[in-house]
């Protein structure tokens, strides 16, 4: 099972690598579960992703915080946004498949929406215990 999980780590570590340089896909959710899949293979690949000089950041104050920050709001919010208008004027589905992907996509968009854009001011008394 640990090799599978090793394997699922690299594989969502290269998808978000490609997500640095392709705007659409983003990087830091599959970041997250690349760290969430070496933390169930191996504690080197999860420590060196963890603290990594520029991957790091985005991860710790994830799972310190549960901050996801404005930009990365802005981003994800627009491109629902626009896959939605794309998928209603241009794919011919059931509009029972339609009004699925409406509502995954608005309670994505309430999720992102309802977490933090910023560190809070006392962050200690705000951390998830």
């Amino acid at each position: 099972m640990r090799i599978l999980y090793f394997s699922l780590g690299w594989l969502f570590f290269i998808i978000g690598i490609i997500g640095i340089f392709i705007p659409v896909l983003p990087t830091t959710p599959f970041m997250l579960l690349a760290l969430w899949a070496f933390s169930r293979s191996s504690m080197r690949f999860h420590n060196w992703l963890y603290h990594h000089r520029l991957l790091g950041p985005p991860l710790q104050k994830w799972h310190k915080y549960r901050v996801i920050p404005l930009p990365a709001k802005i981003i994800s919010i627009s491109f629902m946004s626009i896959s939605f208008v794309f998928l209603l004027m241009f794919l011919p589905l059931a509009m029972w498949l339609k009004i699925s992907i409406a509502v995954v996509m608005l309670y994505g968009a309430w999720y992102i929406l309802t977490k933090p854009s910023r560190i809070p001011e006392k962050p200690d008394d705000l951390a998830p215990k």
